[in-house]
């Protein structure tokens, strides 16, 4: 196949418009791909991530109704422990920030004496922290008052990965989060986590200086900006090697 010439194609093309015919096509052309749209590459990885998004949700309640069945005898025991110790409910339930903004009741072991807790969950927890009782102390060690946060992964409230479910008009170093850091609500892009890359790089703790507040936002929008199956298995293996080696909650 001859390859037309340029001054020859031209000259076609301007005997067609006066005869009143279309102009011919050029074969490089004809045989050329086509050129990708704009947007293309950002359609196919937004229909990743949302194939990736399914993947997350079937793992959160395959693991969540697994762990609750094979955990039942160890939650009971607590249960039990707790109601000993102190007076009041088994349970804690406070409002927390959840998907897109919505609200959402989060459970949990109650670790703190009725009548010293914080409902609001406003006023963060500290070591040594007079409102704990003795049961509390032990389960908050290992992170086992977390348990019943299950139920939220399984009713869909919560995912087992992603940025920590935060108090409404939580502060950090005395200051609102919304005060804190602009893009403070974009964290909640994503179901809140029972686990997340913050936790797996060890910022755990109170926020009680503006640096620690913002380090571990900055942790949560990373995650939601390069979430994956991958990274998921990667910070929930984190975080059993991590409780393995020893709880860090307090």
């Amino acid at each position: 196949m001859s390859v037309p010439d340029l001054h020859d194609d031209a000259a076609d093309r301007s005997s067609a418009r006066r005869r009143g015919e279309p102009p011919p096509t050029r074969i490089w052309q004809s045989i050329a791909p086509p050129k990708s749209c704009p947007g293309s590459t950002r359609l196919a990885s937004s229909g990743s991530r949302r194939v990736q998004l399914a993947a997350k949700r079937a793992i959160d309640i395959g693991v969540s109704l697994s762990a609750l069945v094979l955990l039942l005898p160890l939650m009971l025991v607590v249960a039990l422990a707790i109601r000993i110790d102190s007076d009041g409910p088994v349970l804690f339930t406070q409002t927390r920030w959840g998907k897109d903004g919505c609200r959402f009741r989060v459970y949990k072991f109650r670790s703190m004496r009725t009548d010293l807790g914080d409902a609001k969950g406003i006023a963060q927890t500290v070591r040594d922290d007079p409102r704990i009782t003795r049961v509390g102390a032990l389960i908050r060690k290992a992170n086992i008052d977390e348990l019943p946060q299950l139920l939220n992964v399984l009713k869909g409230d919560m995912s087992l990965v992603g940025p920590r479910c935060h108090a409404i008009d939580m502060l950090a170093a005395g200051i609102p989060y919304e005060n804190l850091v602009a893009d403070y609500h974009r964290r909640h892009s994503m179901r809140p986590g029972m686990t997340g890359l913050a936790q797996m790089r060890g910022l755990r703790g109170p926020t009680d200086r503006p640096g620690k507040a913002r380090a571990r936002i900055a942790c949560d929008l990373h995650y939601i900006d390069n979430f994956s199956i991958l990274l998921d298995l990667r910070i929930m293996f984190g975080t059993l090697l991590a409780e393995f080696r020893g709880g860090e909650g307090f």
